[in-house]
């Protein structure tokens, strides 16, 4: 394998769909809300990305078989919205600049062929003493504001490090809107309180009325 690679499984009929990234990072906080988003909208693999630009290790499975790392999409309906969520194992070296930007622009070139103009990105940040805050950056100061009153803090100053904030800024480059929500954590071991309170301020602002 000499380039990214997308297996698909089947084809969702989505239209529009928001493009939720919950990847592996600090205290997996971005991952285990996608997952949450993933179980509570009852969500379907539909495809997967490959790509030689993961680690150098294979996931072995309970009955002893083994894959390299990947990506998995989601395809999901709700009666507000429809999702693409992204979730996967691992990312990029953080020194291998190339790599993300390569794969950052396929999974947007990916999500794009479904209608996607909108995303969402989760994360993990490191705090002093994490109290369960969730920061909002967002591809405009208006959108950020517009959040606030669903239980987020803004993000300012700072690097959204990772596919995170890398997506969030090619998006914008794209002509997309999308937020970033960042989970304050001590970053060490997984964080399920942190991200549980992610999510439920990600369900107040894509599924409330």
């Amino acid at each position: 394998m000499d380039k990214p690679y997308f297996r698909q499984l089947f084809e969702p009929q989505l239209k529009e769909p928001i493009l939720v990234e919950g990847l592996a990072g600090l205290g997996n906080v971005g991952m285990i809300a996608a997952t949450h988003l993933i179980e509570s909208t009852d969500a379907k693999v539909f495809a997967e990305l490959y790509a030689p630009y993961f680690q150098d290790y294979v996931i072995v499975n309970k009955d002893g078989t083994c894959r390299p790392p990947r990506y998995q999409f989601h395809a999901a309906k709700t009666e507000k919205n429809h999702y693409i969520i992204l979730t996967g194992d691992s990312q990029p070296s953080l020194e291998d600049t190339l790599a993300h930007y390569d794969l950052c622009d396929e999974i947007l070139n990916f999500a794009e062929k479904y209608g996607s103009k909108f995303i969402v990105t989760m994360g993990g940040v490191i705090t002093s003493k994490p109290g369960n805050e969730v920061y909002i950056a967002a591809t405009s100061e208006k959108l950020a504001q517009k959040h606030l009153d669903k239980g987020t803090q803004i993000y300012g100053e700072g690097r959204i490090i990772g596919a995170t904030g890398l997506l969030l800024g090619l998006a914008k480059r794209r002509g997309w809107k999308g937020i970033c929500l960042l989970g304050a954590t001590t970053g060490l071991g997984a964080e399920r309180g942190v991200a549980l309170s992610l999510f439920k301020v990600l369900t107040k602002i894509l599924e409330a009325d």
